[in-house]
């Protein structure tokens, strides 16, 4: 295949994608042109359309131990994939293998005792 055609192709690709968007919109915008000539009930327009009434605002500010606690989730499960793929090939690396995943787990283990100090891990 010639690169000057496929290159060609790519820029097909990428107008036919960029038309889809920009139609996808507009036709977007006309519906919604289209459909808001109608008055809505002033019940549609609150935060809640449960039938609960509002209570308060909802601008809430959360501890900041509930970011630090997802940060760390994220952060441990992640670790527990690397942790898995070094115990499928254990075999092959040997000793290196061993003191490298030592020294990972070691990082880990000062980072929750870390956590665990500043009492992100303590819910109340």
């Amino acid at each position: 295949m010639n690169i000057g055609l496929g290159y060609f192709y790519a820029a097909l690709f990428f107008i036919v994608g960029l038309a889809f968007v920009v139609a996808a919109t507009t036709a977007a915008g006309v519906l919604n042109a289209l459909l808001l000539k109608r008055k809505k009930a002033p019940s549609k327009l609150d935060t809640y359309e449960s039938g609960e009434v509002a209570m308060g605002s909802a601008w809430v500010q959360y501890p900041l131990a509930f970011y630090i606690f997802a940060l760390l989730f994220v952060a441990f499960d992640v670790d527990i994939v690397f942790i898995v793929t070094w115990a499928v090939i254990f075999q092959n690396l040997g000793w290196f293998g061993f003191v490298e995943i030592t020294f990972f787990i070691a990082i880990l283990a000062l980072g929750l005792a870390y956590a665990w100090r500043k009492g992100v891990i303590k819910w109340i």
